[in-house]
């Protein structure tokens, strides 16, 4: 006798997904670590100068003064913050631009192509992933001093066009994402390897390249160590550099007091990653679900 298979459970109950209180319990505390600072600095932006050490820091202060410091902020010294914001723009579009683009090509022929001494390639790129970068920066200023860089935007642009780490990531990606029968067909109909990689690998490696750009971005945008000690010229300054040379001179004595511009330029510089991040979030996702979809 032949026993009936167990239907399944169809009621709201069954279909409810589960709650843990644990998990959530995390999760909020991690939200609340995440958006904390935001908000401290997002609510002392509209402070004066005057408010931010009398007042609650979770609180807004007796005036609304955000339009008065963004603008007190963009005209002092000259000027300055705008051209601190220059100078990082010029170097993530040359350094992180070009990280994505060293990164995209090497990661494409390391996945795809065979060569004698591929595996010590493979050992030294891993390698070169566990150093960290402080480590290389005294030894990389000791180079470009004696090359007469220092002091000069290449000194920043220059190191940060090495991203090990993006590397590996196409590589490993390019491996799976981007099919070998694909580009022999490609080979077969008489493409070259130039245009079979340009208009054939590039966009299936798109989400790679993404998220690859993403951390370069990040990494350039708040890049500190390296400037810090490359850099004396405050026209030469990234936005990192030149906001704690601001908070030096408030916490200085005699100086003036000026630690709303400080925390009004901080605000003001991490609107253009949030803005890359959201425009950049939707190629990824649209990326991943083109290359989901069965063909």
């Amino acid at each position: 006798m032949k026993r009936a298979a167990p239907a399944f459970d169809r009621s709201p109950s069954a279909l409810r997904p589960r709650r843990s209180i644990p998990l959530g319990i995390v999760m909020a505390v991690f939200l609340i670590y995440a958006f904390l600072p935001l908000v401290w600095l997002l609510i002392n932006a509209t402070k004066t100068q005057g408010d931010i050490s009398t007042t609650f820091g979770l609180w807004f202060g007796s005036e609304f003064a955000l339009w008065d410091n963004i603008v007190e902020t963009l005209t002092y010294g000259d000027g300055i913050f705008l051209t601190w914001l220059a100078n990082t723009m010029i170097y993530v579009i040359a350094g992180a631009g070009g990280a994505t683009l060293l990164a995209t090509l090497a990661g494409y022929g390391l996945a795809k192509y065979s060569f004698p001494g591929k595996r010590a390639v493979f050992a030294i790129v891993l390698g070169a992933i566990a150093v960290p970068g402080t480590a290389l920066a005294v030894p990389t200023f000791l180079m470009f001093s004696q090359l007469g860089l220092t002091n000069t935007m290449w000194a920043i642009i220059i190191p940060s066009l090495i991203s090990p780490f993006g590397l590996y990531l196409i590589w490993v990606y390019a491996v799976d994402a981007v099919p070998t029968e694909l580009l022999e067909a490609a080979r077969v109909d008489g493409a070259g390897e130039f245009r079979t990689f340009f208009t054939v690998a590039l966009r299936l490696l798109a989400p790679g390249i993404v998220t690859v750009a993403l951390f370069a971005i990040v990494a350039t945008w708040n890049n500190y160590f390296l400037p810090l000690i490359m850099l004396n010229d405050p026209q030469l300054f990234p936005l990192t550099i030149g906001l704690q040379q601001w908070n030096l001179q408030a916490t200085g004595v005699g100086s003036d007091p000026i630690f709303h511009l400080v925390i009004t330029g901080s605000l003001l510089t991490i609107i253009p990653i949030v803005i890359a991040f959201l425009l950049l979030q939707r190629f990824w996702q649209s990326g991943l679900s083109a290359g989901s979809v069965k063909q």
